[in-house]
């Protein structure tokens, strides 16, 4: 938000300063092209959780991280599985760190051949649902997953795991 308030204030001021100088016309243009940018990027920083094997050091930073935590997470892309990534994590933060990490930033896991390591490491999973993202392998698509998984969570809940996971 703090960004989108800096745009802002770095837009009128070149407006103010192009209007002054006869330059609005051109001004406009480059600020449209400076919001554009911004939203694009706010958009993929605030829309759900970043793969960690593409995601940038300024996403990640965006997302919380500290620039050293961040350029490690991309020194180490691309990711294997999401416990590979999680190895990755705990190599500089305790366990409890890497978990607040993967709620925001994780490898999507394969629903049809994720390891039960992997499935584990899935933010808020239980064994009961570990079990259940098991028992319906394999998937044939995700409207399955949401049809399966559904029988035992809210639609809310399927929303967030369909955040971690794909086929």
């Amino acid at each position: 938000m703090r960004k989108l308030i800096a745009v802002a204030a770095l837009a009128s001021t070149a407006l103010s300063l192009a209007a002054c100088s006869g330059e609005a016309e051109e001004a406009t243009d480059t600020t449209a092209e400076v919001e554009a940018t911004d939203t694009a990027e706010a958009e993929v920083t605030t829309e759900g959780v970043l793969d960690a094997s593409t995601a940038t050091a300024e996403q990640l930073a965006a997302a919380g991280l500290g620039a050293e935590a961040a350029a490690a997470i991309v020194a180490g892309q691309p990711y294997d599985s999401v416990s590979a990534f999680n190895a990755k994590l705990t190599e500089t933060m305790s366990a409890e760190e890497a978990s607040a990490v993967l709620e925001t930033v994780f490898v999507p896991v394969n629903l049809n051949s994720a390891s039960e390591a992997d499935i584990k490491l899935i933010p808020g999973m239980t064994e009961k649902m570990e079990h259940e993202f098991m028992e319906y392998r394999p998937y044939a698509d995700m409207d399955e997953f949401n049809r399966e998984i559904g029988k035992y969570v809210d639609e809310t809940e399927v929303a967030r795991f369909r955040q971690y996971v794909t086929l």
